[in-house]
């Protein structure tokens, strides 16, 4: 797919225009810089303190329950996914999240907590049954700082992206994104004859590829010489770099929403915005909405 890329930018160059070559080499250069660059400003968080929890703390169950209703955990039998907990008598289980504290980055976990007259009488890490002498439960989030886009983005890497995410997104959005060099022109003639059957828009022939050079570099502005930048962006942005790198930034870059002036960009962020979780606590009709306000 390379090669064929490489051959077909090579024609462009030697057929077009000393305007067209000269605009390929500014949008090659435009691409590189911006990738390889900081791609994005992110917000800067603010938290509470952790609450800390070890043997004989003076702490009701009440008290527990009000903190983990704070960091939206919820109920559940089977907890199999993190942010949930389960109470049975005096014992509470908590599928803890993981998260990245300022020494060190606490991977998630199922504890058992037993409380009774108001102390925690013991702490058993699930995993293994061992005591644990401290656990820290992730703090709340009290404040944020936001750039001056007034994006909000929490970025997330591909390998830790739930599969039936990734999935749902391709079979809805772009069924061939691993075959296709960036743009389908045969997809593209289809869309424009529906459209023009139609009297109006009511399909599109963008790949995720011309979807991600839309949100990550131009504007929304709909004209003829908009689109063919557009396809000439996608397919320098497949020559340069892998598909999974291509879909990792669109899955944090694509905009899913508005809260007042906050622009709600990324996967990862929308979890959290809509439901209150993270990506892999979502069931797959709450994923498969995410992917529809990408649409």
């Amino acid at each position: 797919m390379k090669r064929l890329l490489l051959l077909l930018l090579i024609f462009l160059l030697a057929t077009g225009s000393f305007a067209l070559r000269g605009k390929i080499k500014q949008l090659d250069k435009e691409i590189t810089s911006r990738f390889e660059g900081r791609r994005w400003e992110l917000p800067a968080r603010i938290y509470g303190r952790p609450l800390e929890l070890y043997v004989g703390r003076n702490l009701t169950k009440k008290d527990l329950l009000r903190e983990l209703e704070l960091l939206d955990y919820r109920a559940a039998q089977d907890m199999n996914t993190p942010g949930t907990y389960n109470i049975q008598g005096p014992h509470i289980s908590i599928h803890c999240r993981a998260f990245p504290f300022a020494d060190g980055k606490r991977a998630g976990k199922t504890i058992t907590i037993t409380i009774t007259n108001r102390h925690i009488r013991s702490l058993i890490d699930q995993a293994d049954g061992q005591d644990i002498a401290l656990f820290r439960l992730e703090p709340l989030q009290i404040a944020a700082i936001y750039p001056r886009d007034n994006e909000d983005r929490l970025l997330i890497r591909l390998q830790d992206t739930p599969p039936l995410l990734v999935n749902i997104l391709l079979l809805t959005e772009d069924s061939r994104f691993y075959h296709h060099i960036g743009i389908r022109p045969l997809a593209i003639l289809r869309a424009l004859l529906a459209n023009i059957r139609a009297g109006k828009t009511v399909q599109g022939g963008s790949t995720l590829t011309q979807q991600l050079v839309k949100n990550f570099f131009l504007t929304s502005e709909q004209s003829l010489q908009r689109k063919i930048q557009e396809a000439l962006m996608a397919l320098l942005l497949e020559y340069h770099y892998s598909k999974d790198e291509i879909l990792e930034t669109y899955l944090n870059e694509i905009y899913l929403g508005q809260a007042g002036k906050r622009a709600i960009h990324g996967f990862a962020t929308a979890s959290r915005f809509y439901f209150g979780r993270n990506l892999d606590e979502l069931t797959a009709d709450q994923l498969a909405l995410l992917v529809g306000l990408a649409k």
